[in-house]
Formats: structure tokens, C-alpha cells, sequence
């Protein structure tokens, strides 16, 4: 992999960690065990910086340090984690991306226009560790109680020995003969922190007669206040580490710690011991000592494990040591895993569909060259064929589906600020995650979701004293969920608001023009024209909505994707708004129906079954095991010449909870069917969404199902094709 390869999978995954750092922010309150949470924040931050290191990414660097070292404050516990702090961290993550979408636009450097924004960030998150340092220097105030009488250790009442290093310190007998005083050592200490307790420990003087004093028969137990790390403490004693016996015990309180820094060691093969050096568990001494330990070992067949002789040797604490080997399965699992799956181009992947569409074409001109020729063994042939295509389609689409769940997370953000912006309290609930659908449909389905959930936060929730007077929680809750029906995905944004009121949209309709007084319409319909261009009974203009524009906008993207959007309402109580949207926008399973000389394709998988037409003339509708079942005739609908053929059918149509028929001529059958998009010139067309090639080389049309359904239920055919 070049330079430039590396620094674009830095980018792509810069990016992942941080919508996982943003999404775990938003839900930092809602964890059970936030402490998780947190070390997650924690780890995105600082992956970001180390691998912004080895692209010399320095400003990057720079910033992300001061990040982490306000989230490590958090996680020792020093710094709380409150509301204003969460705002400042979600701000810190727009800089970060800001900064990770110049690298993708080739600019390496700080960019000078953004650096006081950089500049106003930082001095913020100094301010909240300025705070947590300013306790820590009253905590330092507090007078030290020392204590000399042998074999007692005297600690500060005010806080418990937990929260302190214990050092456990033994001097050989011939340091004072080697030039080195031990009380220097202890002063040195002093340096690095604060000694709150130490006790003097003469267990190894001799009898008066045998004392030489030029020997040192002292130990010492020592309590130790200080932000060093293991490391340090022990360099303090490192000339004298071969001429005397130190142990340095973690603060207990801090034991978690280790445990984190462990966790967020980069994802590669280390091993037990250094992965413990590098967190700061043991020193580098330490871990050779008992290296050697391991070494001299007798017993061959079943050697002394290193983590035991570190536990035993108390250098370490167990569950240390257990949160070091659990670190290292999970990456061995990560790299088995990693084996399986790669990183693919989506313009790799649209070129494979593409190819995959011409050998369905291919294949079904070879199905018909076959028949026509009345070849058995070709016949044979082309069925296997067939088949292998069938499965090589279903394969390559799968390689395009990507679960909804990633769309959803990012509204958590659009919810959280929205609110602050509006002065509400609105909570997010996502259901459905789980459910796939087309990378295509995904990358543009975003913004009539975003719409939809701003619309829903500005109008659809009350202000809390509203909701209150009415009995309803302060909190108002926004729903995004998605699950699969009929072949298609239904996306649900939902709002426990104060719902739409029929008698001022009615109204308002009346006054613009848009529906005869005179007219009867179901709620549905008075609902959905919301929709119209330029509707809107807002009270008032914000920069969220109100403007009367929008909606418009979202149904006509919707559509655009071979989608619909409907609207459900009760007021006081809330409103749903469903969009449906096919899973693919480039191969489906069709059916062919014939009408006259024109062929048309109908999604099977909106096809219930077909019946024999037998109805009376003139009648749009017909019995259908004791339903109502309303139709169009396609014939009428298109306008198409010819008389209709005395066997006429009829393919009854579901989307949702709605049933229609349409009669045509003839059933051709099932059919895989390539969708190519119609020429802007007939973007208007209705009842039409795209095309395809048949086997012949003819084009045949892609019917709009749900526009259809509209046809039949509401300004009839004759209407529509005007």
C-alpha cells in the first residue's frame, strides 16, 4: 500500500471513529455502564491521534491530545462529565471531521481560516482541566502526617490509602558502601508527587555487637500521591534497582486504569509483557526480571506462566494481567475476522451490477434463441443458465445491501442539537436497525428522513409546559423505524406530538385553491396535502420550517425512487409518517403483462395472484371472494389502440393495506428484470417508473405500482392520463 492509500483508509476510518465517538456521546447518559461509554470516547480519540502521527499530521495530533487528555481526566474520575462538556465534545467532533475533510481534499496543513475556531475549542477544553487542576492543587494543601515508629504507616484520613501508589522499598546492604544515600532517593521522590505516609521498617537490623555501620539495614513503606506513571516512579530508583528490592503497587481506585489503557492499545500482535509495559503496569525491569524467573524455570513440560510469576511477585494486580490476555484474543479474533472481509470500491461494485444486468439480457436472448430453435439439450442449457444468473444477481446485489441502522444513528446528533436549538426537550428512538436495503437507496433516502425529522421536532412537538398542561411527559420523543413488507422497506418517522388538525389543513387547502369545498374527503387525503407545493399552516417562520416549502420536495424525491410516502394522524396524540421504498433500483424479479402490442413489467413481488376477468361492463371494480376489489384497465389508463382480447385477466395488486387490480391482456410469465431510467423527457410520465430490455431486444415499461394504486383509489383513469 503507497502514501496515498494509507492516508485515504486513515480518512475512511478517522471518519468511523468519529460517528462512533458522536453516537456514544448521545448516549452517554442513557449506558448502563458508563464508564464504557466513556473508555469508548476515550479509545476513538485516541486512535485518531496515533494514527494522525504516523502521517505527520501534527495539528491533528495536537488537537486530539488535548481532547484526550480532558477524556482521560473523565475516566480516572477527576472531571465530571456534565451537558456543557458533551456540547463542547460534539464540537471538538465537527473539528475533527472539518480537518478530516480537508486531508480528503489534499490539504495537509492547518487551515488558516478554521484555526480560531481550533483556537476557541481548546482554550474551552483547557478551561474544564484548568478546573480539575485547581482541585487537585487545594487537595495538595492538605499537611502531611509522617510517622517514624517502626512498622506503622500513617496515611491522610481525608483520603483513603486507595487512592495512592504503595512502594514497597527494601535497600541491599552494600548501598551506602557504593556511594548512595537512600533518604537522597526519598527527597527526589518528593519531585514527582507527594508522600502521604511512610513507615520506616528495621526488621533486618542485627543485634547491637553484629551492626557495621557502613551497612544499611533499612526498609521503607511508603505511600505515594502523584499523576506519574510506573515508569517514572521507578526511574526515581534507578540507580540503586540492582542494589535493593523495590515493588510499586497501582492506587487501587486506579487498577480500572490500566485495565482501559490495555483496551485501547492499538488493534495488532503484542505480547503479555510488553502489552503491561506499555500501559504502565510494570517496568521494563520488572518484566525482565521475571522473563528470567520464567527462564529458570525447572520444570520444562509445564513452564511458569508469565502473567503468575508478575501476579505472585505482586507487580501486578490479577485482573490486570486478565484484561492484558483478554486484549490479546480479541485481536487474534479481530485478525481472523478481518481475513474474511475486505474494503471494496462502491464504483467496483455499481460496475458489477451494470455487467450483471447485461448478462441477464444476454441470457434471457439466449432463453429465446433456444425456444425458437425447439433445441432440447440448448433448451437444457439455457435453464442452467438461467439459474446461475438468477444466483450471480441475488450475490451481487447482496454485496450492495448495507443495513439502515447507520442512516438512522446519525439523526441522534440532528436530534440533540435541534432541540437545544429550539429550547425543547426531545429524546430519539431508533427501531429496525437491522433491516438492509441498496447502498443507493441509503445514500439518498438521508435527506427527505432529515426533513421529516426536522419538520416533525419544529411542528410536531410541544413546547414541555404544553405538553404538561395536556398530561403528557416533559420529554418529547421522536421514533425513526424501518422494517421489510411485501418486498419493499417501510420507513416510519413517528412523534408523540400534538398531531395534525384536519379542520385548519381542510381550511387552508379551501382558501389556496387546492380542493373544491363541495368535495368529500377521507382523512388520509386531507392529510396528505401536506404535501402540495408551497402548503403550509405554520404560525410562524424559523430557520427549521414554516416557509411552506419541503414536503413538496421530500414526496417528490421519494418518488424518485420508485418509493411512496403516506401520512397517518390523531390529534393530540401524534403522527407517522411512512415512506416505502423498494429495496434495489437495479434488478428486480418482474412480471410481464401484455396490453394490445405493448408489453409492460409489473414487481412480482407487489403481485398478490391474477384471476379471470368477469365483470360487467362499464363497472370499475369487481367481487373478489366477498372484498370489493377496485381495478384499471391499463388499456384505458395508456390509451392504447386495439380491441381488448376475449380472454382478458386480471393481476391483483398489495401495497400495504391496499388491494387493485389491473386488467390486461395477457400474462407472459416471470421475468429478471434490468431497470434502466427513463430520459428526462419522460421524467413526468406517470404510472411509469424506468424500463427494460427484453430477450427480443424490445423495450418493455416498468410500471409504478404505487401510482397506479393512486389511479384506482383516487381521480380515476380517465383523470390521471389527462
Amino acid at each position: 500500500m503507497n502514501l496515498d492509500e494509507a492516508l485515504q483508509t486513515f480518512i475512511t476510518e478517522s471518519r468511523e471513529l468519529l460517528e462512533e465517538m458522536e453516537n456514544a456521546l448521545l448516549n452517554v447518559d442513557l449506558a448502563g455502564d458508563q464508564s464504557e461509554a466513556i473508555n469508548a470516547i476515550f479509545r476513538a480519540a485516541h486512535t485518531i491521534k496515533g494514527s494522525a502521527g504516523l502521517f505527520s499530521l501534527d495539528h491533528i495530533v495536537a488537537f486530539t491530545h488535548v481532547v484526550e487528555s480532558l477524556l482521560d481526566g473523565v475516566r480516572d474520575g477527576r472531571i465530571q462529565l456534565n451537558d456543557e462538556m458533551i456540547v463542547l465534545l460534539l464540537s471538538c467532533c465537527d473539528y475533527l471531521s472539518e480537518m478530516t475533510d480537508a486531508l480528503a481534499a489534499g490539504r495537509l496543513e492547518a487551515d488558516p481560516d478554521t484555526a480560531p475556531q481550533g483556537e476557541m475549542l481548546l482554550m474551552q477544553l483547557r478551561r474544564h482541566m484548568d478546573g480539575d487542576a485547581a482541585d487537585n492543587d487545594a487537595a495538595a494543601q492538605t499537611p502531611l502526617t509522617l510517622a517514624a515508629e517502626p512498622g506503622v504507616e500513617r496515611i491522610d484520613q481525608e483520603r483513603g490509602h486507595s487512592d495512592y501508589w504503595h512502594i514497597s522499598l527494601r535497600f541491599g546492604r552494600e548501598v551506602l558502601q557504593n556511594g548512595m544515600d537512600p533518604i537522597a532517593f526519598l527527597r527526589y521522590l518528593g519531585k514527582l508527587g507527594r508522600i502521604t505516609g511512610i513507615a520506616t521498617i528495621p526488621d533486618a537490623l542485627p543485634a547491637a555487637e553484629e551492626m557495621d555501620a557502613e551497612q544499611c539495614y533499612l526498609g521503607f513503606e511508603i505511600a505515594f500521591d502523584s499523576s506519574a506513571d510506573r515508569e517514572a516512579i521507578a526511574g526515581v530508583f534507578e540507580f540503586v534497582q540492582d542494589d535493593c528490592e523495590i515493588r510499586i503497587i497501582p492506587p487501587h481506585s486506579k487498577v480500572s486504569h490500566y485495565v482501559d489503557l490495555i483496551r485501547a492499545l492499538p488493534e495488532q500482535g503484542v505480547r503479555l509483557g510488553e502489552m503491561l509495559v506499555r500501559c504502565g503496569s510494570v517496568t521494563a525491569h520488572e518484566l525482565a526480571g521475571a522473563l528470567q524467573q520464567q527462564a529458570e524455570s525447572n520444570d520444562e513440560a509445564a513452564p511458569q506462566q508469565l502473567g503468575s510469576i508478575l501476579v505472585d511477585g505482586g507487580n501486578v494486580p490479577p485482573v490486570v494481567v486478565e484484561a492484558a490476555l483478554a486484549k490479546q484474543k480479541q485481536v487474534s479474533e479481530q485478525k481472523a475476522q478481518e481475513s474474511r472481509s475486505i474494503r471494496v470500491d462502491s464504483d467496483k461494485l455499481d460496475r458489477l451490477i451494470d455487467l450483471v444486468g447485461e448478462l441477464i439480457i444476454a441470457g434471457a436472448r439466449t432463453s429465446m434463441v433456444g425456444q425458437h430453435l425447439q433445441s432440447a439439450e440448448l433448451q437444457e442449457c439455457t435453464s442452467t443458465l438461467s439459474g446461475l444468473v438468477e444466483e450471480v444477481r441475488d450475490a451481487a446485489l447482496e454485496l450492495r445491501m448495507v443495513k439502515i441502522g447507520a442512516t438512522f444513528n446519525r439523526f441522534q446528533r440532528v436530534v440533540h442539537d435541534v432541540a437545544r436549538e429550539l429550547g425543547k426537550d426531545i429524546g430519539l428512538i431508533i427501531d429496525g436497525e437491522e433491516a438492509e436495503l441498496d447502498k443507493t437507496v441509503v445514500e439518498k433516502i438521508g435527506d427527505p428522513l432529515m426533513h421529516l425529522v426536522r419538520n416533525a421536532m419544529d411542528h410536531g412537538i410541544e413546547p414541555a409546559g404544553q405538553r404538561l398542561a395536556t398530561g403528557k411527559p416533559a420529554k418529547g420523543m421522536i421514533k425513526l423505524n424501518a422494517f421489510h413488507e411485501s418486498g419493499s422497506i417501510v420507513i416510519e418517522v413517528s412523534d408523540d406530538g400534538g398531531g395534525l388538525r384536519k379542520d385548519r389543513i381542510l381550511a387552508k387547502a379551501i382558501e389556496r385553491g387546492l380542493v373544491d369545498p363541495e368535495r368529500k374527503l377521507s382523512d388520509s387525503e386531507i392529510y396528505n396535502l401536506i404535501f402540495e407545493a408551497g402548503f403550509s399552516t405554520a404560525e410562524k417562520i424559523t430557520n427549521l420550517s414554516g416557509r411552506g416549502v419541503g414536503m413538496d420536495v421530500v414526496k417528490r424525491n421519494i418518488q424518485a425512487l420508485r418509493g411512496s410516502v403516506d401520512i397517518s394522524s390523531k390529534e393530540g396524540a401524534g403522527t407517522t409518517v411512512s415512506v416505502r421504498l423498494p429495496l434495489t433500483l437495479a434488478i428486480i424479479d418482474g412480471f410481464l403483462v401484455q396490453v394490445g402490442g405493448s408489453v409492460f413489467v409489473i414487481p412480482l413481488d407487489m403481485i398478490e395472484e391474477c384471476i379471470e376477468y368477469a365483470t360487467e361492463p362499464g363497472q370499475d371494480y369487481c367481487n373478489l371472494r366477498g372484498q370489493v376489489l377496485p381495478f384499471v384497465r391499463l388499456r384505458e389508463l395508456f390509451r392504447l389502440e386495439g380491441a381488448a382480447t376475449r380472454r382478458e385477466s386480471i393481476v391483483v395488486l398489495k401495497l400495504g393495506n391496499q388491494r387493485a387490480g389491473l386488467v390486461v391482456d395477457t400474462l407472459l410469465g416471470e421475468f429478471q428484470t434490468v431497470i434502466k431510467p427513463l430520459s428526462p423527457l419522460f421524467s413526468e410520465v406517470r404510472c411509469i417508473s424506468g424500463s427494460t430490455i427484453l430477450g427480443s431486444g424490445e423495450v418493455a415499461l416498468i410500471l409504478d405500482v404505487g401510482s397506479l394504486m393512486q389511479a384506482v383509489s383516487g381521480k380515476g383513469a380517465a383523470a390521471l392520463a389527462a
